[in-house]
């Protein structure tokens, strides 16, 4: 289920949702970050079983710096509010999932 973009303020309150949440670390600048995005949002479409934001870096540097994220594409999954898991860089359908132990 995508619930697109959200921001510092949000953030916190989608974490709280039951279930896996991915979220997308991403700058619009980031040419990386716009392949993996039709990606992020396709895996938001076809699993109906987690939760899948965006966060723009650059709106949001708050949350960006609480969770560390250096490079993006950053690739975050969350469960019970706490990062379980994280892929970094430009990576396949196959790799994120994968990467996130969601395949």
């Amino acid at each position: 289920m995508n619930i697109g973009d959200v921001t510092d303020t949000q953030f916190d309150g989608i974490l709280e949702s039951e279930g896996p949440v991915l979220v997308d670390f991403w700058a619009e600048w980031c040419v990386p970050c716009h392949m993996v995005s039709p990606i992020v949002e396709e895996i938001g479409e076809e699993r109906d079983d987690i939760k899948v934001a965006t966060l723009d870096i650059d709106e949001n540097p708050q949350t960006t710096r609480t969770y560390g994220v250096m490079s993006i594409p950053s690739i975050l999954l969350f469960r019970d509010g706490k990062e379980v898991a994280r892929v970094v860089g430009a990576k396949s359908k196959s790799a994120i999932l994968e990467g996130l132990g969601l395949s």
